[in-house]
């Protein structure tokens, strides 16, 4: 899939209706600041149409990316260790819960995960909700180029075991530096959406 056009198309907040969209949707779920808006960035060619910050918790809405007039990208709020209230944290939960209850375009879910340490136990919680509720969703491992190349196959297994992932999961790692994994997940998506 090549990415021509990409932009930014609605903003959802705690309270806001989420748009009635007719065409696929892909939402990339994680931990703040694990790497989803770098990811976003990385797929559309970018270097910041997803807004990405040192500081965690940057996205506190939905945002929907609308890509080449064909599908969405649905950033969803960062989950865990975001220095907000409580109360702030169970509305963007009830939010992630809202958009992957009722999106009737939904096709895929991507849960990003730090591939330098085990799962967290917020991913943990994250990634057995989704199998719940009845989602598969695909793994990409993030800061791929924070790890040497020996360790990677090691780490990939310590992650995949904390998070205790189902068997024929997909894990792709990433690296918004190097770009690897890009063209994989991109693959992917255009598989996803022609099916």
């Amino acid at each position: 899939m090549k990415v021509k056009n990409a932009e930014l198309e609605t903003v959802c907040g705690v309270t806001s209706k989420l748009p009635h969209n007719t065409m696929p949707e892909i939402a990339f779920a994680g931990k703040s600041n694990v790497g989803k808006s770098s990811l976003i960035n990385g797929l559309v060619n970018r270097k910041a149409l997803a807004r990405t910050s040192s500081s965690p918790g940057k996205t506190q809405t939905i945002n929907y990316y609308n890509i080449n007039k064909e599908l969405y990208f649905v950033d969803l709020p960062g989950y865990g260790y975001a220095k907000v209230s409580k109360s702030e944290k169970e509305k963007w939960g009830v939010m992630i819960e809202n958009y992957l209850n009722t999106s009737e375009q939904l096709r895929a879910v991507f849960l990003l995960v730090d591939i330098r340490h085990e799962a967290s136990k917020n991913d943990k919680q994250m990634y057995e909700w989704m199998l719940e509720m009845g989602f598969y969703p695909i793994i990409i491992a993030t800061k791929l180029d924070k790890l040497k190349r020996s360790q990677v196959q090691k780490n990939l297994k310590i992650l995949k075991e904390s998070l205790g992932v189902v068997k024929d999961t997909i894990v792709i790692p990433f690296s918004a530096v190097t770009k690897q994994g890009k063209d994989e997940i991109l693959d992917l998506i255009e598989q996803i959406c022609e099916d």
